[in-house]
């Protein structure tokens, strides 16, 4: 956890995530979304044609990239999906949830999945 900030130190920061990349991407913009799902839905395993971070809202999830461990995401917490990785599990829990995703997009790309 990142110190909190004091009259001395007014502006603290704290690295919450960095996704590794397999190769330099050329990114022309990024688009972010903001997603809801039900409570109890499962997003179903897919992966997408580039990577997404996100941070969680309102809610918690089920999240599991491919060959990683399962963890809860709740409020606060972030994620990153490698592009092409499949994603297993990506699941509201008991309450709905918002969550909102960041897309680097190359030139002409849009988000998609595949």
């Amino acid at each position: 956890m990142g110190s909190a900030p004091t009259p001395e130190q007014p502006m603290t920061r704290e690295v919450l995530l960095e996704g590794r990349l397999p190769m330099a991407l050329t990114t022309e913009r990024v688009e972010v979304r903001r997603i809801h799902i039900l409570a109890g839905h499962p997003a179903g395993r897919h992966a997408h044609n580039g990577p997404v971070f996100g941070s969680i809202v309102k809610g918690s999830v089920l999240f599991q990239v491919e060959g990683e461990a399962e963890v809860i995401l709740r409020p606060g917490d972030v994620f990153f999906e490698p592009a092409g990785v499949p994603v297993a599990h990506f699941d509201a829990l008991d309450e709905n949830v918002t969550f909102l995703a960041y897309f680097p997009l190359a030139a002409g790309q849009e988000p998609g999945l595949l």
